[in-house]
């Protein structure tokens, strides 16, 4: 594939509701491409950008896949995400280096919940889009139906730059309503046709709607359109480009993928309608001092790029995905990343699972490198002798997580590698051993995400795993003060042990040691024994064995043997003061409270806020977003475990929530006899 220049490249994302038909729309627009001979079928398993084996099991995307794709001099970089929430890592990394998007909806049910999940993104991050209306031939669908619907979830802006004809309910052609031509599909490909009578009243309607569109592109246009001048097609162009590209227009086209009906002239308003890399802003990042700088979309600026996808492949290694935002780079070029310099070995072009070497690529670009040491997505490639930083994407926390177990202990070996390849792919995974519970934590976005992880394990990397609960890591501590006597003396024959310690404890920020011994009652050279003794007695306290905070330990007084005393001793002295002292100073449970951010729709509002009070949630701040409403709240641990599925559940599947720790509080009373007693049973 030859080398374009940015103003020749369109960087596109496909974006739809599970079952829309995006990997069917990358078949179609390859082969009218010329990229193949043959479109593949999601039932058949044989497309080109769900190629791996839990694709082609699922018949879903699961991953980014890069197509590119070229057409009358230009180069289309097509990019195939999931539409499953689970992947939303995918989502994000991708949009991250785009800017244009088609949204592709099943026309036979119209807007879905992510169909609006994707479009308020896509609207929040200001990517031109259009929407294509998909599977316009299956019986009952009515185009004013579904753009009513458009209108009504999506907003006025979507505008029809196609038109669906037909007899009746069959759908057979549409009008371009930019040049008003029409074309039906003769049962193997598309011909110019007649605008059938029944449609060209409307046709006219709304190719007039589209010219008044034109119109408002500037004010010589307006006078033009009210003096009844007709527009020339490079006026009519480079007005709803400038349309398009503020966002003020969104182009629906009509079609049906299976036949090719429309997905032409979709590729040509691709190339019309959506920007290319040379039309963005400068990229800001930073220099190696943390000083803002730009980087132009352009060959002649120092190189830099941006690490938007990791894939671990078996046979090639990690496969690194970048978007060049600045300069070229060429094979045997150093670069620098995360603080070292690299050298590039080998570069690619990735169609699929297919990796061709390349020589070289070019600003605005997309490319694929390997052997790469430690990179991953978010990370940014640079010229060494002009380094620079691009602020990486902020992807979603993990907000449910479940303990997995081996089924075979000879797998310890190979868990660590595999989770930590999993986690490469997709930083929505979070992986964490647990100390005190001695569980191995899986976390991620939702139930079925985790499960996703669960089955990778076991099928790539062979490894049967089963789950449990999560045990919530509580603590004690104390709210009292109170003394305590330790008194450790022992006689075997010769040497003996000989510790007598008084001290004090009492509520303090954080766990210290202090002395306020008088008259060498015990010797300085016994008080770091002491103190030892504290800190290991702190480890495991005395209502259910939970590691204690908050406590202040002071050494006030005692008394030693000058020939049987020693250090094992007086540390022994403190454990048995801070056990003689424990349930006098009212020792309480504390457990972990969670900050939670909740994103709703606002007319799930009041249910979400319902639930949350039953969760002992203390809300914050609500907060209006442009989609909706955040929900800032406390929330103990305890009470979120499941609310993942939970929130999904209440919001049909629309909302989502972060979360991150934030301190330890008192467990109410009521509930603090059955913290102790589950996890004295547990222990």
């Amino acid at each position: 594939m030859a080398n374009y220049d940015a103003t020749k490249i369109r960087n596109v994302v496909l974006l739809g509701h599970q079952s829309s038909g995006k990997t069917s729309m990358v078949e179609s627009l390859a082969f009218i491409s010329g990229l193949i001979p043959n479109k593949g079928e999601v039932e058949k398993k044989n497309t080109l950008s769900d190629y791996t084996d839990a694709e082609k099991a699922r018949g879903a995307s699961i991953q980014t896949a890069i197509i590119p794709i070229e057409r009358n001099g230009y180069k289309i970089n097509l990019i195939d995400v999931p539409g499953n929430d689970d992947f939303i890592s995918e989502y994000m990394g991708a949009t991250r280096i785009v800017k244009g998007a088609v949204l592709l909806l099943d026309a036979s049910v119209g807007v879905q919940v992510g169909t609006v999940k994707h479009w308020n993104n896509l609207r929040r991050r200001g990517v031109p889009t259009f929407i294509f209306l998909n599977k316009m031939d299956k019986e009952n669908v009515k185009f004013d139906e579904v753009l009513d619907d458009i209108h009504a979830q999506l907003g006025k802006q979507a505008i029809p730059f196609c038109f669906p004809l037909g007899h009746d309910a069959g759908f057979d052609g549409f009008v371009n309503l930019v040049d008003c031509k029409a074309y039906k599909f003769d049962g193997k490909k598309m011909v110019e046709a007649e605008v059938y009578p029944d449609k060209k009243a409307k046709a006219d309607e709304l190719h007039n709607a589209l010219m008044e569109e034109v119109a408002k592109a500037d004010d010589a246009l307006l006078e033009k359109f009210f003096m009844g001048e007709e527009f020339t097609k490079e006026e009519i162009k480079d007005a709803l480009r400038k349309e398009v590209l503020s966002g003020e227009i969104v182009p629906v086209l009509v079609g049906s993928i299976t036949k090719n009906i429309g997905v032409e002239v979709l590729l040509e308003m691709l190339v019309d309608y959506l920007p290319s890399p040379a039309d963005l802003k400068p990229f800001e990042a930073t220099d190696d001092l943390g000083n803002p700088i730009t980087r132009d979309t352009n060959d002649d600026e120092p190189f830099s790029a941006y690490v938007f996808k990791t894939i671990v492949d078996p046979y090639s290694g990690t496969i690194n995905l970048i978007k060049v935002n600045s300069g070229v780079l060429r094979a045997g070029d150093d670069v620098f990343v995360n603080g070292s310099t690299q050298r590039i070995s080998m570069l690619y072009s990735m169609c699929g699972k297919t990796l061709n070497t390349i020589t070289e690529v070019h600003a605005g670009d997309i490319a694929a490198v390997t052997r790469l040491e430690k990179v991953k997505s978010g990370d940014t490639l640079s010229n060494p002798k002009a380094t620079c930083v691009y602020k990486p994407v902020h992807y979603p926390t993990a907000v449910i997580f479940k303990a997995i177990v081996m089924a075979n202990k000879n797998d310890e070996a190979k868990m660590g590698p595999a989770l930590a390849k999993i986690q490469l792919e997709d930083p929505c995974v979070e992986v964490k051993r647990n100390i005190e519970t001695k569980q191995l934590l899986l976390g991620g976005v939702s139930q079925s995400h985790i499960q996703f992880v669960i089955d990778k394990l076991k099928t790539v990397y062979k490894i049967v795993v089963t789950t449990e609960q999560m045990k919530i890591v509580y603590r004690e501590s104390i709210k009292k003060t109170a003394e305590g006597d330790g008194r450790y003396v022992k006689q075997s024959g010769g040497s003996g042990f000989y510790g007598v310690v008084k001290m004090r404890f009492e509520p303090s920020e954080e766990n210290v040691f202090a002395e306020e011994v008088f008259g060498g009652a015990v010797p300085k050279n016994y008080f770091p024994a002491v103190e030892k003794g504290f800190f290991e007695a702190l480890n495991s306290g005395l209502l259910a064995g939970f590691p204690v905070i908050g406590v202040k330990g002071v050494l006030v007084d005692g008394k030693y043997h000058p020939v049987d005393s020693n250090e094992q001793a007086f540390k022994m002295a403190g454990i048995l003061a801070f056990k003689d002292a424990y349930a006098r100073c009212n020792p309480i449970i504390l457990e972990p409270i969670m900050r939670i951010k909740v994103n709703v729709e606002s007319k799930y509002t009041g249910d979400v806020l319902s639930d949350l009070n039953t969760r002992r949630a203390r809300i914050q701040n609500i907060e209006e977003r442009e989609h909706g409403q955040e929900i800032e709240a406390l929330i103990p641990e305890a009470e979120i475990i499941d609310y993942a599925t939970q929130l999904k559940s209440l919001t049909q599947a629309s909302g989502f929530f972060n979360r991150e720790f934030v301190d330890y509080e008192e467990v109410p009373e009521f509930l603090k006899d059955k913290v102790i007693k589950e996890n004295k049973i547990s222990q």
